[in-house]
């Protein structure tokens, strides 16, 4: 039986950043390539009717305390430093979503990821700032005015819509997301069930 991997992403969720620096070993382990599919959260959220922890969680006493504690536990798991949070959070990310898609079609996905993922969560940067965003680009040696192009391309623009649209279909209500084939698994602490589920089919 062939396995497909998803891991349904917005570049605005650290913990899809923390998964996606140990996707790598699982990947070796498994022998199992992720697909990555970029949504737009705000849109899942939008039309699950979710918000983002930052808002559900305030004026609950010391459940966002504990999540910090579950981070640091991450974290020190799986040998991450490179992890900062981002001080101008929440950041809008349409444009750089936008940018993953024309990525693909353009054929330097994985370089993009990795790099708006350091401008993001590593060396953290308002990357909802186009000045900012051109800039970041420029540092990493991707083709800035391409891709600034490429983000306005009606077609760019409605592959990110029907991404979001289907992942929502298949049950997504926050990201990280991963789907087993069909069998869905929410949050990076899950990356264990998700490992499982792989090596068991």
């Amino acid at each position: 039986m062939s396995i497909k991997v998803e891991f349904h992403f917005d570049f605005g969720s650290p913990n899809a950043y923390l998964s996606h620096l140990v996707i790598p070993s699982i990947e070796t382990r498994t022998g199992i390539k992720f697909e990555y599919i970029p949504v737009l959260l705000g849109g899942v959220f939008k039309a699950t009717g979710n918000v983002s922890p930052a808002v559900s969680l305030q004026g609950i006493k010391n459940k966002s305390e504990y999540g910090q504690i579950e981070m640091r536990r991450f974290l020190k798991k799986h040998d991450i430093t490179t992890f900062n949070s981002n001080p101008f959070f929440p950041v809008n990310t349409l444009q750089i979503m936008r940018g993953a898609v024309y990525a693909q079609t353009a054929g330097f996905f994985e370089s993009y990821v990795d790099e708006v993922y350091r401008h993001m969560w590593s060396e953290p940067k308002k990357m909802d700032d186009p000045d900012v965003i051109k800039a970041a680009f420029e540092e990493s040696d991707l083709s800035a005015d391409e891709i600034l192009a490429g983000m306005q391309d009606p077609d760019v623009k409605q592959a990110l819509i029907a991404n979001t649209e289907r992942s929502v279909y298949m049950g997504t209500f926050g990201s990280p997301t991963f789907f087993v084939n069909n069998e869905i698994f929410f949050g990076k602490d899950k990356l264990v069930d998700v490992e499982e589920e792989i090596e068991g089919r």
